[in-house]
């Protein structure tokens, strides 16, 4: 071709959307007599219900508390879109959190469902609350449809069959609605409560299809909508976000039961990880080959992973969020795992090991992994009903902080360094000791302060301990037997009247414990 030719243009091709264009790789039967063929001839769809859900009555409850913070209030909770991994093909889809806790649902079979709470008379609404709470959702398309077979996203013959609307109705115990009456039921009667409107709060961030829908109705009910102010829209939405939040601060029995689910899974999948050590070791990237085999265990006994796994050996387990997982495992280093696995439910658990690979710690691997312990046991003392939150991190810090000044690693005494002016120990423990656990790895993170960091240990809350030291091979400002050796002990403990019960306990914690662990598991 001359340079200065262009390539021919077909019109009908310029005409056509990027959206659509996704399409052309492929050639798909569109005649009317292959629609015809294809509707014809199916076994019937059941028409038995499912049992109510034992979550339904978890979840109205959960309803029924967010109903009393917000009288007289249109909320909406979104599930969310399904997000595009690489141009057709989506990530695997997994609701808001928000959205799951109020309606039980877990797994992946509801992308751009919402759940809108509709405000009624005081004490007319569900369980005697202030909303009727309904569930909008996209029905399975019938086998007479086009979108039945050609629909990559949603049709049956692509992605498998999903609940309709009458199995979500029985199995949740909730008004469920074809997602098509969802704009009305959003918009209707929005304005401002002061002119007979109805106010609308959102869980932001997580559709933006939603976002938009109710900022266009927001801007067009308006009493001036060139002047709105918006920073009091957004905290307005912002103070659902951070009660429903806060409303899993407290477990209740089935959440804990999906908690040790996870953590189970969890568990055996620490035990993979110890089997795959020989053939990690010999790969270019037995990082890789460590996340591989608890991934496996995740797909198989859960949903997927609570959060991308970190498998860090030797000074790579001091990079608090190695995920890159391309390292060595070597014979002589510390191999540090923290991971957990999802239950179908959606609750994660979140374990962290560190263990040796050789199956025996040195002398200098056990002196750090001991004093790590040792931090991990002084918090789990005094995480028991009525003390703060924050006093398990303190009580961390005493332990490490004194060890670092025996070793003659702190430049100041270790009091010293505990004062708020000095903090020098936290150059080799820079992150908190604990954090809440749930639904989210880091969950009720949108929670306020007073409740979170000042709050009072309450039974009922299922939360981490998680110390850890991490001495980096480029630190110069400590001995060299010291260098290139992280260690983080993570466990998952649940706030009972009786004080913390561990949850993660059947996975050992001593080093004597470890390495018996990994010498009857290697045999």
């Amino acid at each position: 071709m001359n340079q200065t030719e262009q390539p021919t243009q077909h019109p009908e091709s310029i005409q056509q959307p990027l959206e659509e264009r996704v399409n052309n790789r492929s050639h798909r039967p569109d005649s009317d007599a292959f629609r015809a063929f294809m509707a014809a001839n199916w076994a019937p769809a059941s028409t038995q219900l499912p049992a109510r859900a034992e979550v339904a009555d978890h979840a109205a409850r959960r309803r029924r508390a967010i109903s009393e913070q917000f009288k007289g209030e249109r909320l909406v909770i979104p599930a969310g879109a399904l997000k595009v991994r690489s141009n057709d093909c989506d990530y695997r889809f997994r609701p808001h959190s928000a959205f799951a806790h109020l309606t039980g649902l877990g797994v992946d079979h509801e992308p751009d469902a919402v759940l809108v709470l509709e405000p009624v008379a005081d004490g007319e609404g569900d369980d005697g609350g202030h909303h009727h709470a309904t569930l909008y959702f996209r029905p399975l398309a019938g086998r007479d449809t086009k979108q039945f077979y050609a629909d990559s996203r949603s049709g049956e013959f692509w992605i498998g069959p999903r609940p309709t609307l009458a199995e979500f109705r029985a199995l949740l115990g909730l008004d469920t609605v074809d997602i098509s009456e969802l704009e009305v039921a959003i918009t209707k009667n929005v304005g401002e409560p002061s002119v007979g409107g109805v106010s609308v709060r959102l869980v932001r961030k997580v559709d933006e299809n939603i976002d938009a829908l109710v900022d266009t109705a927001r801007y067009n009910t308006a009493v001036d909508p060139e002047n709105m102010d918006f920073p009091a829209l957004d905290e307005l939405d912002a103070k659902l976000a951070e009660a429903l939040s806060e409303l899993r601060l407290l477990k209740d029995g089935w959440e804990i039961e999906q908690m040790k689910i996870a953590i189970a899974a969890t568990a055996a999948g620490f035990e993979e990880i110890v089997k795959a050590l020989p053939r990690a070791v010999t790969h270019r990237r037995g990082e890789r080959v460590v996340e591989g085999a608890f991934f496996a265990r995740a797909r198989e006994d859960g949903n997927e992973l609570g959060y991308d796994t970190i498998a860090a050996g030797g000074n790579n387990a001091t990079i608090l969020h190695w995920t890159h997982n391309t390292g060595t495992v070597n014979d002589g280093e510390m191999l540090l795992v923290d991971a957990g696995v999802e239950a179908d439910s959606l609750y994660t658990a979140d374990v962290t090991r560190t263990i040796p690979v050789n199956g025996r710690y040195s002398e200098v691997q056990r002196r750090i992994y001991q004093a790590v312990l040792d931090a991990a046991d002084a918090a789990f003392a005094v995480a028991v009903p009525g003390r703060r939150f924050r006093e398990v991190h303190n009580a961390a810090m005493e332990v490490l902080a004194a060890r670092l000044e025996e070793w003659g690693l702190l430049p100041v005494a270790a009091a010293v360094a505990l004062s708020p002016e000095g903090q020098q120990h936290r150059r080799w423990m820079p992150h908190g000791t604990s954090h809440h656990l749930g639904l989210d790895v880091h969950d009720c993170a949108q929670a306020r302060a007073e409740l979170y960091l000042d709050g009072i240990i309450t039974e009922g809350m299922v939360f981490t301990i998680e110390p850890g030291l991490y001495f980096k091979a480029e630190d110069l400002g400590i001995p060299a037997e010291y260098r290139g050796n992280g260690v983080r002990i993570e466990d998952d403990i649940l706030i009972t009247a009786g004080g913390p019960v561990n949850l993660s306990a059947a996975l050992p914690r001593t080093p004597d414990d470890v390495e018996a662990w990994m010498a009857r598991l290697s045999a």
